[in-house]
């Protein structure tokens, strides 16, 4: 299966980037550099598609497992280093699940899913990037989501 995707210059450090299923969205860099600032830059679409990847994987996985979500986030921190190229030295990936008593255990399985099974972003990134991934769950209240458990997914061959 192959995947396409085109990148055209605008002007000055913009780019239309537009993928295989037609989907536009610009690019563009910071001033220092030439550009204008009008777009993310082409290392947060990396980090985007991996929250993108896991979270589509992990709410899919609890819908499944019928837990009631009635909220869900996925944030994402990036670390890089000081030199060129600059690439990611360490992810930082935190799974926000508000609902109404969501399994803990559903969560933790379905981010293991994401992380060893389903997510490619992850696949791809999991043997060069470092990667923490934490879940934090909340209880959806009428005075609004209440943190109930917290913790932290680790690989097995991780784990201590």
């Amino acid at each position: 299966m192959t995947m396409e995707a085109t990148v055209t210059l605008l002007r000055k450090m913009a780019f239309d980037a537009v993928s295989g299923s037609g989907h536009h969205q610009l690019m563009d860099a910071e001033s220092h550099v030439g550009g204008e600032n009008r777009g993310p830059r082409p290392m947060e679409f990396i980090l985007r598609g991996l929250l993108g990847c896991t979270a589509m994987d992990v709410i899919s996985i609890l819908r499944k497992k019928r837990q009631t979500v009635t909220a869900f986030e996925v944030k994402g921190f990036a670390e890089r280093a000081d030199q060129h190229p600059k690439v990611f030295t360490h992810i930082t990936i935190e799974y926000h699940v508000v609902g109404v008593n969501v399994d803990e255990k559903a969560v933790r399985r379905s981010i293991e899913l994401s992380a060893v099974r389903y997510c490619p972003a992850q696949a791809m990134l999991k043997d060069v990037v470092p990667m923490r991934l934490l879940y934090y769950i909340y209880e959806d209240t009428p005075d609004g989501p209440a943190l109930r458990v917290q913790g932290e997914w680790t690989p097995p061959e991780q784990a201590v």
